[in-house]
């Protein structure tokens, strides 16, 4: 791939990421050029990187039989879409600044070092719209942002894909939607708590 084509394929998932519009093709290709170089950050300093994957963990952590987004690179994916859209980078640098600023406000030194219970206490706060005021919606917003494209790069990493049984562009005689989806996401359309 030409450096020429690889910048236009970055800036257009970049956009596309902010405008809501990322499709699984470019999300998988953004996983291509950053695994061509897995442990470069672009964008993000050494702490932020490193809050953001631990922070990516949390959100999508790994299961039995399936990885979490921290086996799959989802900070370094952020990084790279950050690297590439200036609104997103402020969003990010801007939200992990948020979360090591609330964590001194606790007593810890940042994110990073807080103890795993008062990481989760925090982020049990900054989940849900309903707790939004003045002091924790920038956090609501930012984690907001974090869950969604931490959900984008691990559903469109190859492992991802391969957990949920995504097949692509892939002719199928007949496509059934399983009952346990539909309920579940009738179920959590109708919920307003988030």
């Amino acid at each position: 791939m030409s450096e020429v084509s690889r910048r236009a394929i970055l800036r257009d998932a970049a956009m596309a990421v902010t405008a809501g519009t990322l499709t699984p093709l470019m999300g998988q290709q953004v996983h291509g050029i950053a695994g061509a170089a897995p442990d470069a950050r672009r964008c993000l300093t050494e702490h932020e990187f490193r809050t953001l994957h631990l922070l990516s963990g949390l959100i999508l952590p790994a299961e039995k039989d399936s990885p979490g987004a921290m086996e799959v690179g989802a900070a370094a994916w952020i990084d790279l879409m950050c690297s590439q859209n200036p609104e997103l980078a402020a969003i990010f640098t801007g939200g992990l600044a948020w979360l090591d600023e609330q964590m001194r406000h606790r007593g810890q030194t940042d994110f990073l070092s807080a103890p795993d219970a008062e990481q989760i206490a925090l982020l049990d706060i900054i989940a849900w719209r309903r707790n939004d005021s003045p002091e924790f919606g920038p956090g609501i917003r930012f984690f907001t942002w974090a869950r969604r494209l931490v959900v984008d790069a691990w559903c469109t990493s190859p492992a991802g894909t391969k957990s949920l049984g995504y097949l692509g562009n892939t002719g199928v005689a007949e496509f059934v939607v399983p009952a346990a989806s539909l309920d579940w996401a009738i179920t959590h359309s109708q919920s307003s708590d988030r």
